[in-house]
């Protein structure tokens, strides 16, 4: 080796902890989220003196995860998490199981012990691969340094190609500090040949439109698949249900993807969707599913699910196609290039609907319409949660505002009163629903969009989950609003023990709340409390105008139920309504019979 050869190896000879960021500069990355221990110690050292990443500092390694996927769901790029070995890891699976729930793409390294102590139960050991196996898209143990930039490279491509989830890398403490030389994105050479579908077959497109052409009652049923495909894909659906004038319905993960404010717009689907998009589904005789993997909330009872429909099945994923409910029309592929491809074959062969058949279409469905399903009684001494949401609606709609939820009955209400025109504005935990998911999405959604609202609509009993975040927010500035619908229970929980277990409310008062207030004070941050319908908007722009976090505490009516609501084992026509005062037995006969 020549004197310039061993110059120019040394050059690119450098730590595992330095490929790390390396890696991460190469991908695009800006922001990562996490919380240094022993086993990340290298990489926290790399990033020391590394002014294009900025590192979050969370207060809890589930914050870590949770934030990540409020950045990726709100901007479309993978979020990263740094996190340490042994409970760092096992903190951060909660997170790492939603994200694989939603399809949002994560990487998440995770430091480990040194490999040559490697099942010796050494301090802060566990097999993250192990734990992580069953709830990831993909994860590695790093063995040696030669293979660390291929792997870094690859958790990026699997998280973000075809369906997205969650990558985690395992990387064990000798090999950050062993030396190697560093490949780019462009120049690693890929061991899994993962090359998921983009396009869908041509024949079976042709096939589709054919079908809805001829439908007398389509109904396009949108999921989440829209929005991780882009905003180009969100365009194409909008004129794809122009060109075939079908009604629009949607997951509660797929907000957004379709314009509330247009008429053709029937609201969300599923146990606590609209009158309208819930009968529609049922009545329908040509289903055209587009990213939306027929989850169980959505469905009710499978044999009673729109018996008598012709089923299209869209998606990136062919393991969902067919899986939950059988298809007569299976389609891989991008949400977006299938959905192109679907126009050009409509325009292609000039079909037109059946403008007679949908004209008596329409009718049924604006007969359902005219029900007022998210109807409920206002009150003019408290605070109803349904009328909160839709003040909050009303003062921040004409705003560059982004919404996230907890879960339970306020993230029901907010899908139900908070109307998205545009994606990637609605950040929720759908597939595993977890508690204390909306502060710290927030704060990974405030991060990516510094400039923007960002609101948390929250519940007393949620948000305590993680309410260690609002520190996270203070350090960085970060002037997220968390508004809670404080009704002292767990309001969900109270809901089912109500209907479904004799009012036997086991352990779901909230008896010893903090005081929200002096908790954002504490904390540094703001706090405001409304308790009368009154005084909501004036306190609510208040909120919107302070330029640090906030805590609202919205004291609403302790015990209203969301409705309407599809009771466990029913089927979609078999809903319950507000304005019902039908005996309670039939749902409790179901107890026993389905999830809650």
């Amino acid at each position: 080796m020549t004197a310039h050869q061993t110059i120019e190896a040394e050059a690119t000879t450098i730590s595992g902890a330095e490929m790390v960021v390396r890696a991460l500069l190469d991908q695009g990355v800006d922001v990562l989220f996490g919380y240094p221990g022993g086993a990340v110690l290298p990489i926290y050292d790399a990033l020391f003196n590394e002014p294009k990443l900025q590192h979050v500092l969370v207060r809890h390694e589930q914050g870590a995860t949770h934030a990540a996927e409020g950045y990726a769901r709100s901007t479309g790029r993978p979020g990263v998490v740094l996190v340490t070995s042994g409970p760092g890891a096992t903190n951060a699976v909660t997170g790492i199981v939603d994200a694989l729930m939603d399809s949002i793409p994560l990487v998440v390294i995770t430091g480990q012990v040194a490999t040559h102590l490697i099942g010796t139960d050494a301090f802060q050991e566990c097999d993250t691969v192990g734990i992580t196996r069953p709830c990831t898209k993909q994860n590695y143990l790093v063995r040696s340094i030669e293979d660390l930039p291929r792997i870094l490279h690859e958790a990026f491509h699997i998280a973000t190609s075809g369906r997205p989830g969650p990558v985690v890398v395992d990387i064990p403490k000798d090999v950050q500090f062993a030396k190697g030389v560093y490949q780019g994105p462009n120049e690693v050479k890929h061991a899994h040949h993962y090359t998921p579908a983009f396009k869908g077959d041509a024949g079976r497109i042709a096939e589709a439109v054919a079908l809805i052409a001829g439908a007398k009652k389509p109904i396009l049923y949108t999921g989440g698949g829209i929005i991780n495909s882009g905003p180009r894909a969100s365009a194409l659906l909008r004129e794809f249900a122009a060109l075939t004038g079908a009604p629009v319905t949607s997951t509660l993960m797929g907000l957004g993807a379709f314009p509330a404010s247009n008429p053709q717009w029937l609201g969300m689907v599923g146990m606590h969707g609209s009158y309208e998009a819930n009968n529609a589904m049922h009545d329908c005789d040509v289903m055209v599913a587009i990213g939306s993997r027929f989850d169980d909330r959505v469905t009710g009872r499978l044999d009673a699910f729109a018996p008598t429909s012709k089923k299209i099945h869209i998606d990136v994923d062919a393991s969902s196609i067919g899986k939950n409910v059988r298809c007569d029309i299976g389609i891989v592929g991008d949400a977006a290039s299938v959905l192109e491809d679907m126009i050009a074959a409509w325009k292609g062969r000039n079909l037109s609907p059946d403008k007679a058949a949908m004209k008596a279409w329409w009718t049924q469905v604006d007969g359902w319409r005219a029900r007022n399903s998210f109807g409920y009684r206002p009150d003019a001494k408290l605070i109803k949660p349904q009328y909160a949401i839709q003040r909050l609606y009303e003062l921040t709609k004409d705003r560059d505002t982004y919404i996230t939820t907890e879960v339970g009955q306020h993230q029901m209400w907010a899908a139900q009163f908070y109307h998205f025109d545009e994606p990637n504005r609605w950040m929720t935990s759908g597939g595993l629903g977890t508690m204390g998911y909306g502060l710290p999405a927030a704060v990974g959604v405030q991060m990516a969009h510094p400039d923007s609202l960002v609101i948390d609509i929250a519940g007393d009993a949620s948000v305590q989950m993680t309410m260690q975040e609002i520190s996270t927010a203070i350090q960085y500035e970060l002037p997220i609003k968390i508004f809670i619908l404080n009704n002292e229970w767990m309001g969900m929980v109270r809901q089912w023990q109500q209907l479904l277990h004799g009012e036997r409310y086991s352990h779901t008062y909230s008896s010893s709340l903090p005081d929200f207030v002096k908790l954002a004070e504490a904390y540094g941050g703001v706090g405001f409390r409304a308790e009368h319908p009154d005084e909501l908007d004036d306190k609510i722009l208040e909120m919107i105008a302070v330029k640090k976090p906030v805590l609202f505490d919205c004291r609403v009516t302790k015990e209203e139920n969301c409705f309407p609501m599809i009771p466990s084992g029913k089927a979609h026509n078999e809903m319950i309504m507000a304005d019902e005062t039908r005996a309670l037995g039939d749902i409790i006969d179901d107890a026993g019979k389905g999830l809650v």
